[in-house]
């Protein structure tokens, strides 16, 4: 018995990059397009390149300085807000055919579908009414969407991600049995999905290359190797995925944190870094208060600036960060307090962080999140301040939902060093308009 075919993957093929060929009327098939901020100079990462360019070898998420020269090419600026306009409205498509409990927002240009309920409904099998919901999707808005069709959801993304990318209409299907007799063989290893740079290096160390290694391999060597995590490689080597739509959406994580992070247009001195740093911690703690939460774990990263701005390897045309520091600690009070965790977490950073060098990027998180019903202070907190900050900070956080995140700001916002007023025009660290 032909196993039944009820999920699919959709992807928007080169999404910002067709966005802005679409909105200039320009075919993504034949137009050379980059998206990247060129005032981030020419080590500028692009966001997305256009199918052309793919065509001509340049490599997604690629710098502008490693497109060939002779490649007359457009740059387009990010335009973040736009992008999701455009990708709220593809959701909108999916809502047409489909609950919104059986699609998975997977990312801003990709969805998973579960279509076993609406086979009967439409009359169609999951092939055509993936083929249907894309074509709508390039009526609608001209982007042009790849889909994967698979019994799972695992054996759906495989579809797409490698046997799609070689049929002409971008779609593709897969059983376990033709997964296991077409891909079996395939390389690279990372081509699959959850399998990266690193997991495919530790395979590579077991004298394993290909699925049909996995399979072939003592269940008990990859479990040494790779924990609880080789389930996972066992269970994908046999195209097998137990998860379901419905079981992803009921998740809910044993412990939560929250986290923001920048990453500077250029290197900072210490001191410039720390008031940035100062500046992520009074968002995250308006953060928190507008979420009603607290924490009691504090922790912070940095990553230090390159001493020159150069390509480390040549061979691959890859960037490798310097090592950063980075700390974290639990605190005996539970509370959401900005003067509290910034006199914590900025004691930290001068404890951790290396004066004479230059900083690139910076990371601030609280973890162990929980309701603010469990707030606690120890017995030398002066309660009667705390409980005016709380009132300033809810007065704050409804200024800035009524009138914008930059209808209230601190002194320090003001210093040429600041990044808070800048990153109110981002989104996604990204420019929005």
């Amino acid at each position: 018995m032909k196993e039944e075919l009820k999920y699919f993957c959709i992807d928007l093929k080169c999404f910002y990059a067709s966005v802005e060929c679409v909105e200039r009327g320009l075919d993504p098939f034949k137009t050379k397009l980059v998206v990247a901020d060129e005032s981030r100079g020419k080590g500028a990462i692009c966001l997305a390149i256009s199918p052309l360019m793919k065509m001509l070898g340049v490599k997604n998420r690629c710098r502008l300085f490693e497109i060939p020269k002779d490649i007359d090419c457009i740059i387009a600026k990010p335009r973040m807000k736009l992008y999701i306009d455009y990708s709220a409205l593809i959701y909108s498509i999916y809502l047409k055919y489909f609950s919104p409990d059986d699609i998975h927002i997977y990312s801003i240009d990709e969805a998973f579908i579960y279509c076993g309920p609406y086979l009967k409904l439409y009359n169609k099998n999951a092939f055509q009414i993936a083929k249907m919901v894309a074509t709508e999707v390039y009526e609608k808005t001209k982007i042009f969407a790849t889909c994967g069709v698979g019994s799972n959801l695992y054996l759906a993304k495989v579809a797409m991600d490698i046997v799609a990318k070689k049929t002409r209409d971008g779609m593709a299907e897969l059983t376990q049995d033709e997964y296991i007799k077409t891909l079996g063989n395939h390389t690279p290893l990372t081509d699959f999905w959850s399998i990266g740079p690193g997991i495919e290096r530790r395979l590579h160390n077991l004298g394993i290359f290909t699925m049909n290694d996995i399979r072939n391999t003592n269940e008990d060597i990859l479990r040494k190797a790779f924990g609880v995590n080789a389930t996972y490689l066992i269970d994908h080597a046999k195209g097998l995925e137990p998860a379901t739509i419905k079981e992803i959406k009921a998740y809910v994580p044993e412990s939560k944190s929250i986290s923001n992070g920048q990453t500077f247009d250029r290197n900072y001195t210490y001191e410039e870094a720390r008031l940035a740093f100062k500046e992520l911690i009074d968002i995250t703690c308006l953060d928190l208060v507008a979420q009603r939460l607290v924490t009691n774990h504090i922790g912070f990263s940095v990553g230090y600036a390159k001493e020159n701005f150069k390509i480390v390897d040549p061979k691959n045309l890859t960037y490798r960060d310097y090592v950063g520091d980075g700390a974290g600690r639990k605190i005996n009070v539970i509370t959401n307090s900005f003067e509290i965790l910034s006199k914590e977490l900025l004691d930290l950073f001068d404890e951790k962080v290396d004066k004479k060098r230059l900083i690139r990027r910076i990371n601030v998180s609280f973890g162990n999140i929980m309701s603010d019903k469990y707030e606690y202070y120890d017995l030398f907190t002066d309660m009667e301040k705390i409980r005016k900050e709380k009132d300033l900070q809810m007065s704050i956080v409804g200024l800035k939902d009524k009138f914008g995140k930059s209808s209230v700001i601190r002194g320090m916002d003001l210093d040429p060093a600041a990044t808070t007023l800048k990153r109110n025009k981002l989104i996604g660290g990204h420019n929005a308009e």
